[in-house]
């Protein structure tokens, strides 16, 4: 008999590497993963991989050298690494603290592109992150219930103009838009907390309780990069993501149709139309 194909899964942080690992397992891989101590949950430990493999953020040589001695030759990155964790306090190995140094810029596309470079150079190629999940991929058109009002289709038309822009540096992938003017920018701290200081930046409009002439109606959109990578940093969408909108005061989530996850399948539209929140992907 055969043995099983392998891969490697290098899991970060959230849902994203146990949906991965569960396809995987399903269409008759053995995983090896490699966890980031810094990100991954313990629970990966119980999940039916062939071995799990405890790394710092900095140990590139460890990955390498544990994928090679478990014979992984294709590999997938799938979970959030928080950016600030990667400029943190990590101690970088010889390889990686090479790889630094070579950076022009320290954004997530040159950071993680050299690093999928050094893979392949020992023989471990990188696939896109989400091709075990394309089900998951939002689909175009009106995902939830409610369509977008007129307010949110102009303010989507316009945050879409903002996050291209802004992708296009790597600097983040989510803006937050109140009647076409951006009341908050995603950058290392990630699209939920984004979105929350979006909603206490419009809640302070109201602190001295007079009136104001913006609508205290965000609208989320969240985009792919103009050359995104599938390999890794996709956007991802889940249910705590529509939990955070409704605590602040967001009521329409514009998603890229075919390049943004939805971590939680349908519950994210359920969520979302429970929330009276309008959901649509183009």
């Amino acid at each position: 008999m055969a043995a099983a194909p392998k891969l490697g899964l290098i899991a970060g942080n959230g849902k994203f590497p146990f949906l991965v690992l569960d396809a995987a397992r399903a269409q008759g891989y053995d995983v090896v993963v490699a966890a980031i101590q810094q990100e991954t949950s313990p629970e990966i430990e119980s999940r039916g991989a062939a071995s799990v493999h405890w790394l710092s953020l900095g140990e590139l040589s460890k990955l390498i050298d544990t994928f090679k001695a478990a014979g992984v030759t294709r590999a997938v990155m799938a979970g959030q690494v928080k950016h600030k964790q990667i400029f943190s306090a990590i101690k970088p190995d010889w390889r990686l603290g090479k790889l630094l140094l070579s950076l022009g810029t320290r954004n997530t596309d040159s950071l993680l592109g050299a690093v999928a470079k050094v893979l392949a150079d020992e023989g471990i190629l990188l696939e896109n992150s989400t091709a075990l999940l394309e089900p998951l991929l939002a689909k175009s058109g009106v995902l939830s219930k409610r369509p977008p009002s007129a307010e949110e289709r102009n303010n989507i038309e316009y945050g879409r103009a903002v996050a291209r822009q802004l992708a296009a540096y790597d600097i983040g992938q989510t803006v937050v838009i109140a009647e076409a003017a951006c009341v908050a920018v995603e950058a290392m701290e990630g699209t939920d907390a984004a979105i929350a200081r979006a909603g206490e930046l419009m809640r302070s409009l109201d602190a001295d309780g007079k009136a104001s002439t913006l609508s205290r109606s965000l609208t989320v959109v969240k985009i792919a990069k103009p050359k995104q990578d599938m390999r890794f940093d996709v956007p991802v969408v889940g249910v705590t993501t529509i939990a955070t909108m409704a605590r602040a005061g967001a009521t329409c989530l514009a998603l890229d149709a075919g390049r943004c996850l939805l971590i939680d399948g349908p519950a994210v539209t359920q969520a979302a139309d429970a929330a009276g929140i309008a959901v649509c992907a183009e």
